[in-house]
């Protein structure tokens, strides 16, 4: 296999940032979107995971997003700018910017395709289901039908952040932690990210996609414990899916699965 090399473009529209990997060996497939987790990045969830660098082998150019407040986006103090409504529609202008959805009658390689993890699941869930015309084919990682982050107990976790006072709820308690390991996350923004959520509770069943999709966990996931509601979904729109079970992985490890990342490069060849 040949070594390739990646071009970097970043750019900017409204409150997210892309950065574009192109291979030398590109075959004039179309592009893949990649969206990220909560409290995580680009760089995090895709570059130091292997995904950037098995993708763009496959000749596949890259744009990999980051959401508001994380990695090299800005920060916005508007909290509209973090529901999940407007991010799609700042994915959606993104895309237009860079040129990512010239689409041509019958040219099998226009649109793109999308690849999501976790939040970024959700929105990709989202986006396929209310743009059908623009993405050909979805893979969503660690998804659930259910919110973790409408759950999230936000006055407690504001309440830990300024004086340290122990919080009740586990799931919570345990959220918080894992976006404290990263020494880059704004917090104020991840804050401001869930109270928005909170506003724009994931229903599944107003959005539900119609492109092939693939839906890959970790066993040891207890999100995706609730992913089977979403294959009955896509069930009731005819969606051609594949379902893929990770031995021994969880939601913080299933993404570095090389298993998970030959399954979709073979996927979205497809």
């Amino acid at each position: 296999m040949g070594s390739t090399h990646e071009h970097l473009v970043e750019g900017t529209a409204n409150a997210l940032s892309l950065t574009t990997y192109v291979s030398e060996n590109a075959a004039g497939l179309r592009p893949v979107v990649l969206l990220h987790g909560f409290a995580s990045s680009s760089d995090l969830n895709w570059v130091k995971s292997g995904w950037i660098r098995s993708l763009t082998e496959a000749g596949r150019r890259v744009l990999a997003v980051d959401l508001p407040g994380h990695g090299t986006s800005p920060a916005p103090e508007d909290l509209d700018a973090y529901t999940p409504s407007r991010m799609r529609a700042d994915l959606l202008q993104l895309l237009m910017d860079n040129g990512a959805l010239a689409l041509k009658d019958g040219d099998p390689h226009s649109g793109v395709d999308l690849v999501g993890y976790s939040l970024g699941a959700r929105l990709a869930w989202e986006f396929g289901g209310t743009q059908p015309q623009l993405v050909n084919r979805l893979v969503l990682g660690g998804p659930a039908s259910i919110d973790p982050l409408a759950a999230f107990d936000l006055d407690a976790a504001q309440q830990f952040l300024a004086d340290g006072s122990s919080i009740a709820d586990e799931a919570t308690a345990d959220l918080l932690r894992m976006a404290q390991t990263v020494p880059s996350n704004d917090m104020f923004s991840l804050m401001s990210m869930i109270q928005a959520i909170k506003t724009e509770p994931f229903a599944p069943e107003q959005m539900v996609p119609t492109m092939p999709t693939l839906l890959v966990a970790g066993d040891g996931d207890s999100l995706a414990t609730t992913m089977p509601r979403l294959t009955e979904l896509l069930g009731t729109r005819q969606t051609p899916k594949s379902v893929l079970w990770l031995q021994g992985r969880d939601h913080a490890n299933a993404v570095t699965s090389r298993e998970f990342k030959n399954a979709a490069v073979e996927f979205l060849a497809q």
